[in-house]
């Protein structure tokens, strides 16, 4: 009888480095989609950040609350949208039942994806922070750099989580499951306080903001960049963004392992359209 030994630590973690090399070829394949939709980003965040400079009062605090609101915005669509167009990615070049049929875990897969969404995110702002920098002044005198990147560390975590499990909708529904998961993003959207404090928010609609990990990465940023509060001064923050990840990755992988036992059954992977 032959024995198969479990794959070691360095084994996983190379193959997760794979599937970051992948999609990043792939996002250098499709760099026209990427550089179209990246002018889409820098236009719609200087016409949210200019609703700002059109108010008298206190016009520099609104343009500042409004920016963050923007960039933390765009670098959490960026993870989100990366992780949960997956699915979409591997549609289009054909490579999805090999995908499923190699031998890693699904978690490895996963971990792989979250990595390369991460890193993307973070390019992708800083640039679009770089582009907006031309166009609008923005005081970032008092920010605190170490802060803002513990918050961003831990606020993507909870975001990866909900990423996987979006990345569901492109299985169950073939057509139009990529474009499904923007119903996820718009609700993220207006819950969390991208643009406005959640007090705005009706009644009914604030618990649903208290529970959405934007809600919390958006605070953490704003007291960091605006208050300069140290990360000892983010427990309130941080926490609910911890035990959120914690949460959401277990059982996004969970959900879409499910989800995709079931496509394999109805024969769904075939499926292409």
């Amino acid at each position: 009888m032959t024995i198969v030994n479990p794959p070691s630590v360095m084994t996983e973690v190379r193959a997760s480095y794979a599937f970051v090399e992948r999609n990043w070829n792939l996002t250098k394949r499709y760099w026209g989609w990427e550089l179209a939709f990246f002018l889409y980003t820098i236009a719609s965040s200087l016409s949210v950040i200019y609703i700002g400079k059109a108010q008298g009062t206190n016009q520099d605090a609104l343009v500042l609350y409004l920016g963050i609101g923007t960039l933390v915005w765009a670098y959490l669509r960026a993870v989100f949208d990366s992780i949960s167009e997956m699915i979409s990615w591997e549609r289009w070049e054909g490579t999805i039942e090999y995908t499923f049929m190699a031998p890693i875990s699904r978690l490895t897969h996963m971990l792989g994806s979250a990595l390369f969404s991460i890193v993307y995110g973070v390019l992708r702002t800083a640039l679009l922070f770089a582009a907006l920098a031309l166009f609008v002044d923005l005081d970032l005198s008092r920010t605190n750099y170490w802060g803002a990147l513990v918050v961003v560390l831990i606020g993507s975590l909870s975001f990866l989580g909900v990423g996987i499990m979006a990345a569901v909708l492109p299985l169950w529904f073939t057509e139009r499951g990529a474009e499904m998961t923007f119903m996820i993003s718009a609700i993220l959207l207006l819950v969390s306080g991208v643009y406005y404090p959640i007090s705005v928010l009706p009644g009914w609609m604030q618990p649903l903001a208290r529970i959405s990990p934007a809600t919390y990465f958006l605070e953490g940023i704003r007291q960091t960049v605006i208050q300069g509060r140290s990360v000892l001064d983010l427990g309130p923050v941080l926490l609910p963004l911890l035990i959120t990840g914690i949460i959401l990755i277990p059982l996004g992988v969970w959900v879409f392992t499910q989800a995709e036992h079931w496509a394999k059954r109805t024969g769904r992977l075939k499926r292409n359209g």
